[in-house]
């Protein structure tokens, strides 16, 4: 379990440097800042996590987390130039990102002996947090803030992974579909434009 959810971790922490790379191209940031985005995108909801936990903090033991964020955002930055249109890809990686370290932070939950409840809103902290920094550092309102779907499909990946496990359904299985769900939630709500109802009321409502 434990070196499953490396992988996982080294994969989110790639893909996520990824998102936070390209926002800050887009945002005409140096590399310098390029490559901070990049790591409080990739780290941020981990660290948070383990903060939490009281626990050491994921990334400060691990070397390899840190060569993938330097290999997502050197990675963005040579092919910036191939990229026309800065939206998609940020989006994908987002999502993939939001599958992946979702799954995580249920999993150390779980581990931690936590209700299901307080597994799958770690799982949310681990999954949307890392997002929620990126954008507040570049001046952004936070996707997680806004009626996207995006918290909402990490909550939905990690109740299903636990109800994959109490259906005792073996790994990798009960890892791959959740992450695979929840990836797929947020590009399915971001391409059919689904999106929560706001609370704001127009003036002629009022």
């Amino acid at each position: 379990m434990i070196t499953i959810i490396e992988y996982i971790n080294v994969s989110g922490s790639f893909v996520f440097a990824i998102s936070g790379a390209l926002i800050a191209i887009k945002k005409r940031l140096d590399p310098f800042g390029v490559l901070i985005v990049a790591f409080i995108t990739a780290v941020g909801g981990g660290t948070l996590r383990d903060i939490l936990l009281a626990k050491e903090v994921f990334w400060l033991y691990n070397t390899s987390m840190l060569y993938a964020v330097l290999a997502g955002a050197i990675l963005a930055m040579v092919l910036k130039n191939r990229l026309d249109f800065f939206s998609k890809p940020m989006f994908f990686y987002d999502a993939l990102g939001l599958g992946l370290f979702t799954i995580t932070g249920v999993q150390i939950g779980l581990q931690n002996q936590l209700d299901n409840s307080i597994c799958i809103l770690l799982g949310t902290v681990t999954g949307v947090f890392g997002g929620v920094l990126r954008d507040v550092m570049v001046n952004r309102i936070p996707v997680i803030f806004k009626k996207e779907i995006y918290a909402t499909a990490s909550i939905l990946g990690g109740f299903l992974y636990l109800l994959l496990l109490k259906l005792n359904i073996p790994n990798p299985y009960s890892q791959i579909i959740p992450v695979i769900f929840t990836i797929l939630i947020r590009l399915a709500a971001v391409y059919f434009k689904v999106s929560l109802p706001t609370i704001y009321k127009k003036k002629h409502d009022q």
